[in-house]
C-alpha cells in the first residue's frame, strides 16, 4: 500500500504544483490530503466502489448555449460562470434599455413631424414651381397633366398620393425619392433626410425658389435640421440595442464552446489524478489510492 501511496502522492505533487497543493511528507496525512482534493471528482456507487464523476461536454455546451455560464457552473468553473452570466445580464439590460429609448425617441420625432411637416404644402410648392424645376433639372413636366393632384381643388390640403408619386418620378433630378404613405417608416425617414422634401416644413417660405442641384445647394430649414437630429438620436439608441443583441448571441456561442472545453478539461484532470477503492477492515474503512491511466474524454 505504501508503494502505491508514494506513487500517487508524487503524481499529485507534480500536478499540484499548478494547483499549489502542499504535502508534508507524512504518508498517513498526505493520503487524506490527496483524498480530500479528489472528493469532488468521485462518487460512491451502491457496490461501495468509488467511481469517477465525469462531466458531459455535450451537456455542458448545451447548458451554456441555452444560458451562458450554466455549462461552466456544471463543469465547476465558477469564476467563468459568473463572468458569462454577468455579460449576459448586462447585454440584456442595455439592449432592452436602449431599445426603449429608441422607441421613445421615435415617438418624439414622429409627433414633431406630424405637427411641423405637411405633404400638401410639399405638393403645392412642387406643382406651383414646375417651371422653376424644369429649368433647374431639365425636366419637361406639364402641370396640367396633374390636375387631380389634390382631392380638394379649392383648398389643396388633401393629396392624391399616387399622382404625387408620379409627379416626383416625372420631375427626376433631386426629386430622387417617392414619398411613402403617411405613417410609414420610410415616410418619416425621407422627410428629414432628403432635401427634396424641404418645402414641406412649416418654416419654409412657399414663395422661395428652393434649388438643390450641383453648384447650387440652398440650405434646408431649421426644422428640417432639428428633425434630422431627432431621428439621428433614435438611430443611435437602436444601434446600441442592436450591438447588445450581437453581444448576447456571441456570449451564448462562446460560452457553449468554453463550457464543452471546460467539461473536457475537468474530465482530463480527474482521470489523470487517481481512482480510489475502499475496503472495510474490521471496524474502520481503509482507502486504497491507485493511479488512473485513462485519458479523459
Amino acid at each position: 500500500m505504501k508503494t502505491f501511496l508514494i506513487i500517487i502522492i508524487c503524481a499529485v505533487s507534480v500536478s499540484g504544483q499548478q494547483n499549489k497543493v502542499q504535502l508534508n511528507g507524512d504518508l498517513m496525512n498526505d493520503k487524506y490530503i490527496v483524498m480530500d482534493l479528489s472528493k469532488k471528482s468521485f462518487i460512491v456507487s451502491e457496490n461501495n466502489k468509488i467511481e469517477l464523476d465525469l462531466k458531459s461536454p455535450f451537456l455542458a455546451g448545451l447548458f451554456s448555449f441555452l444560458l451562458p455560464g450554466a455549462g461552466e457552473f456544471y463543469s465547476e468553473s465558477y469564476i467563468k460562470s459568473a463572468i458569462f452570466i454577468a455579460i449576459e445580464a448586462a447585454a440584456i439590460y442595455y439592449g432592452l434599455s436602449y431599445n426603449k429609448k429608441g422607441d421613445d425617441q421615435t415617438l418624439l420625432f414622429e409627433n414633431y413631424a406630424n405637427v411641423n411637416w405637411d405633404a400638401a404644402k410639399y405638393a403645392r410648392w412642387t406643382i406651383d414651381n414646375i417651371d422653376h424645376l424644369n429649368n433647374k433639372i431639365g425636366a419637361n413636366v406639364n402641370p396640367e397633366d396633374y390636375s387631380d393632384l389634390f382631392y380638394d381643388q379649392d383648398t389643396r390640403t388633401q393629396v392624391n398620393w399616387d399622382v404625387l408619386n408620379q409627379l416626383e418620378s416625372d420631375i427626376g433630378g433631386w426629386y430622387s425619392h417617392r414619398l411613402d404613405k403617411f405613417g410609414e417608416q420610410q415616410y418619416y425617414e425621407m422627410i428629414g433626410k432628403y432635401p427634396q422634401f424641404n418645402p414641406g416644413w412649416n418654416d419654409f417660405d412657399e414663395n422661395s425658389l428652393f434649388t438643390y442641384v450641383t453648384g447650387q445647394k440652398d440650405p434646408v430649414t431649421r426644422n428640417f435640421d432639428y428633425y434630422s437630429g431627432l431621428r439621428g438620436k433614435a438611430n443611435d439608441y437602436y444601434n446600441i440595442a442592436s450591438k447588445a443583441v450581437i453581444v448576447i448571441v456571441t456570449n451564448h456561442i462562446i460560452s457553449a464552446i468554453d463550457a464543452a472545453w471546460s467539461a473536457s478539461r475537468y474530465n482530463k484532470n480527474v482521470s489523470v489524478n487517481m481512482s480510489i477503492e475502499k475496503q472495510q477492515v474490521g471496524y474502520y474503512t481503509e482507502y486504497f489510492p491507485q493511479l488512473n491511466l485513462k485519458i479523459g474524454l
